[in-house]
């Protein structure tokens, strides 16, 4: 075979680390561009690969009753870097894959650097890529360089989408009193690498709710920038001041619901609200306040925030914050493969096509990867089936979408409503499923469907492999 020129990845986060290693899986090189250290970003705290810049949790690890448990199998069917740094650095979260975010970060970094393919280069890359490089994956996430992001938004002559994304705050476990709060997940439930009592709890009574409440609207907020003031949040990722403004029970149903837990130090009253923490590293001794981005000032959130039973004398290793994410209208700029459709040695990877998550933004950048390798090797790979959950999220972001006008297309997660509709689940009997049956042998056709039908997409080997 002659010399493969290699592939260029701009971006070093999950979609451009996941993206390089299939890129090398296949036998092709990979050259990965990565600004930090060099140059920071507003939310990036390391220069390490594939850090995790808000929650350290990879969300539901159920594949049979939930779309993103079953992206999950399907990465791991894909040998997927993420998904294996991510199960060797596992913490406990009940029902979820949550990791120790730098144990992961560095199993990432450290399987990169050992492959012969790859080359790891700590500068930024300014503007569009030189003309030279044949073949370049943009994985530059919702933090792209101002710079690169100019330049794509005078080649594609569209208006920059933009939202705002919020940080979680995360505590010193030594300092949490756990004569107040107690370990528990919700109705005991048993995850990966858990025992049922992964979460630790703070209940609060109706008074301190209210309060607490209270507080949150009344306390101070970050300000905007003019050109900042329109810009919408994303609607899974909302701060909790926002939240608060929508309604006083709006968090009591949403991250701070009582439901699923017994405070075993009042058993015989139930809480009016809990607030959950979630173990944030292997160590065990710093947890993240589930649900609580927050745009509030450095200063109101200690306070207010240290008014939460249990939290009273908390120390806090990291504040919430605030930052800006941009993304791509890709239905109208991307064809199928992820090409820019003006330039097509540009492909685009992770959360800047307009998929938002850990795991959603891993698997653009495996999907990107694979497209690439297999044209640097002379062939096509065909897109998965929509069917899977890989091929739905690529179908969202590449055509699925109905365009209504400006600003109609915005990231999303993956979910049961971007699969084609499944037949109604039928018992052994060969009867319809009905009543409370029907919606998780509903959850199970898709994931059933899913996994059938990724098979045959996987089973299609690149000619290096």
């Amino acid at each position: 075979m002659s010399k493969i020129d290699p592939i260029h990845v701009i971006g070093g986060g999950l979609a451009g680390s996941e993206a390089a290693w299939q890129i090398a899986r296949a036998g092709v090189p990979v050259v990965v561009h990565e600004m930090r250290p060099e140059r920071g970003t507003d939310a990036h705290q390391t220069g390490g690969l594939a850090e995790l810049v808000c929650s350290n949790s990879f969300r539901s690890d159920d594949d049979e009753s939930s779309a993103i448990g079953q992206l999950h199998y399907e990465l791991r069917r894909g040998g997927s870097l993420i998904m294996q740094s991510g199960d060797a650095n596992q913490v406990p979260a009940g029902g979820a894959l949550a990791v120790d975010r730098d144990g992961f970060s560095q199993a990432v970094e450290a399987a990169l650097e050992a492959d012969p393919l790859v080359t790891i280069d700590r500068r930024e890359v300014a503007g569009l890529p030189p003309e030279d490089w044949k073949s370049v994956i943009v994985a530059t996430g919702p933090l792209t360089s101002p710079d690169l992001a100019k330049a794509i938004q005078k080649l594609t002559g569209e208006d920059e989408l933009a939202f705002f994304d919020a940080i979680a705050p995360i505590v010193n476990f030594d300092s949490i009193n756990m004569d107040k709060a107690w370990f528990q997940s919700r109705y005991d439930k048993v995850g990966p690498g858990g025992t049922g009592a992964d979460y630790i709890n703070c209940p609060m009574d109706e008074e301190q709710y209210n309060a607490f409440l209270d507080a949150i609207l009344e306390g101070e907020k970050t300000d905007f920038k003019e050109w900042e003031a329109s810009t919408p949040y994303f609607e899974a990722c909302l701060p909790i001041e926002v939240m608060a403004e929508r309604g006083r029970e709006t968090l009591r149903y949403g991250p701070l619901k009582p439901v699923g837990l017994t405070n075993p130090h009042n058993p015989d009253v139930k809480p009016y609200a809990v607030i959950q923490l979630r173990q944030d590293n292997a160590l065990g001794t710093l947890y993240n306040m589930v649900g609580f981005q927050t745009k509030l000032r450095h200063g109101e959130q200690s306070r207010i925030f240290r008014t939460i039973p249990g939290l009273e004398n908390a120390v806090f290793a990291r504040l919430g914050g605030l930052h800006r994410n941009t993304f791509l209208n890709s239905p109208k700029l991307l064809d199928a493969e992820l090409r820019m459709k003006v330039m097509p040695r540009l492909r685009f990877a992770g959360q800047v096509t307009g998929v938002e998550g850990y795991i959603e933004s891993a698997s653009i950048g495996l999907l990107a990867g694979r497209f690439a390798a297999a044209e640097a090797l002379g062939q096509r790979l065909t897109p998965p089936p929509q069917t899977s959950a890989l091929g739905a999220l690529l179908g969202h972001i590449t055509g699925g979408h109905i365009d209504a006008g400006k600003g109609s297309f915005q990231p999303m997660n993956v979910n049961f409503g971007l699969f084609p509709p499944v037949e109604h689940p039928r018992g052994e009997d060969g009867k319809r499923v009905r009543g409370k049956a029907k919606k998780p042998a509903r959850k199970r056709a898709y994931t059933d469907r899913a996994k059938s039908d990724i098979e045959g997409w996987f089973g299609t080997k690149l000619a290096a492999e």
